[in-house]
Order: C-alpha cells, then sequence, then structure tokens
C-alpha cells in the first residue's frame, strides 16, 4: 500500500498543467502537421459549431457528473470529462446534421484532449477522497492510501497511462503522416477513450445503472461505438472519393518490361491506412 499525501487545492494545480500542456500540444501540432486540416475545417464551420461544442460540453459534463454524484452518501453537483466528451459530440454532430457539414472536425483536439486528461487525472489522485474519483478496495501492492487507512486501486493512475499511451502512438501516427491520425485521429480518440474507461469503472464504487454497469460505462460505450463507427464511415468515404477499387486497382497492358500501368486516367494512386 503506498501512502498519498493529499490536499484538494492540488485539483486545480493540476487542471492548470493539463491546459497549458493541452494548448501547448495543439500549438506544436498545428504548426507541425495539422494547419492545412485546422484551416480548412475553420473554413467549413461557422461560429454555431463553437455554440454547439460548449453547450453541449457544459451540459453533458454537469448532467453526467451531478446524476452519479447526487445518489451519493453527500449529494452535490459535479462534472465529468467523459459527460463533457459525450456532450460535444453530440452538441457538434446536431450543429453539422442541420448545415450538412460532412466528415472529422475534431482532428485538432485528439491529441490536446488525451494530454489534457493524462496530466489532470492526476489532480483527481492529489484531491483524495473529496474528488469522489477514488477506486475501490484492493490488496493489490500497488494500492493507494488516500488518508482514510483504506488500500484503494489508484484509477486515476490507470486513465492516466492509458491516455498518455495513447499520445504517444498518436504522435508516431502523426510523425508517420497515416491517415488513422492525420485524419481520423479524433474518432480513434473517442474509441480508446471509451474502452479503457469502461474498463477502469468496474475498479470504481459507483452505484449500479442497468445490468450492473454505471452511467459512465453507458457513456464510454457510446464513446466507443462512436468512435468505431465514424472511423468505419470515414475510411469508406475516403476510399470511395479515391476511386478506388477491385476493378480499379493496378492495370496489366502489355509493354515490353510488362509492367503493370497505375497511371490510366481514373486510377486511384493513394495509399491505404497502414
Amino acid at each position: 500500500m503506498i501512502h498519498v499525501s493529499t490536499n484538494p487545492a492540488l485539483h486545480l494545480v493540476f487542471d492548470a498543467a493539463a491546459w497549458l500542456s493541452a494548448a501547448a500540444l495543439g500549438r506544436f501540432l498545428y504548426g507541425w502537421r495539422l494547419a492545412p486540416t485546422v484551416t480548412a475545417t475553420a473554413a467549413t464551420v461557422g461560429r454555431g459549431w463553437f455554440i454547439g461544442l460548449g453547450v453541449g460540453a457544459a451540459l453533458g459534463g454537469y448532467l453526467s457528473g451531478s446524476l452519479v454524484s447526487l445518489a451519493g452518501p453527500a449529494p452535490t453537483l459535479s462534472h465529468s470529462i467523459a459527460g463533457v466528451i459525450a456532450g460535444a459530440i453530440v452538441g457538434v454532430e446536431i450543429y453539422k446534421a442541420l448545415h450538412g457539414i460532412k466528415g472529422s472536425t475534431g482532428a485538432a483536439f485528439a491529441g490536446p484532449l488525451a494530454l489534457g486528461i493524462a496530466v489532470g487525472r492526476w489532480g483527481c489522485l492529489f484531491a483524495g477522497l473529496p474528488d469522489g474519483t477514488f477506486g475501490r478496495p484492493t490488496t493489490a501492492p500497488w494500492g493507494v492510501e488516500l488518508g482514510d487507512g483504506v488500500s484503494r486501486h489508484p484509477v486515476q493512475v490507470y486513465e492516466s497511462l492509458a491516455m498518455a499511451a495513447f499520445v504517444a502512438v498518436y504522435l508516431a501516427g502523426i510523425a508517420r503522416r497515416a491517415p488513422w491520425a492525420m485524419r481520423r485521429g479524433f474518432y480513434v480518440f473517442c474509441a480508446w477513450y471509451g474502452a479503457q474507461r469502461f474498463v477502469w469503472e468496474f475498479f470504481k464504487p459507483y452505484p449500479s445503472l442497468l445490468w450492473g454497469l454505471d452511467l459512465f460505462q453507458f457513456i464510454a460505450l457510446g464513446l466507443l461505438a462512436y468512435g468505431w463507427l465514424q472511423f468505419a464511415a470515414d475510411r469508406g468515404a475516403e476510399r470511395a472519393s479515391d476511386g478506388r477499387g477491385p476493378q480499379e486497382r493496378a492495370v496489366p497492358v502489355p509493354r515490353p518490361d510488362h509492367e503493370p500501368v497505375r497511371d490510366l486516367p481514373g486510377a486511384g494512386s493513394g495509399q491505404g491506412d497502414p
């Protein structure tokens, strides 16, 4: 068991660090790889996109967090990052549907969001029991004691490490200009966040909502499904727009060297996802 000195004020310190690190990474990615993507998105969406994002994030964050915390032994209002992400997606997707906007508009947020969560979760840990994000009791040697003499799963650390792993893989994909990162990074982020959050919820003492799952697990499953389905749909659209298909692959044409001709009119020349 590992004793952790806690102070609720530390949450604000790590919140600030999370925002600053996310902003710094976002600025770096823009200058490094994402400037064309962000510029194209900005030219497509209007101010309403940001309103939908903000309103959805606020409503989703506070509704989901408060529905759980108000049902606890010490009812209080709260917010949840899972609800923030889900609410923002709903708000943006409604706006996109109303304005006929297709494709991902969140490419710039994947890396910064993941890094912000990875940093911010340490604030939840050091804030201690009053934060309400502690894990279930455990006998594991890496259990943390937050001031009440009980060894608990460090669920905040689990999530932080999971999101840090995403950042590492995502940056590697950006470095290679991999389509999954450059074009569909936000969808991959949603799927990964949803999957890891669903797992860690089993180590938390939140009340069950249905079928032994808590509210955040249903939100996590929704994020996982959204990311997976949108990734598949966008990949299919990309292939269709590139004109790739079984009938449009390299066409063998008799030539002295018997090499396939790949530059016939209408033939696609792009590369698929790695």
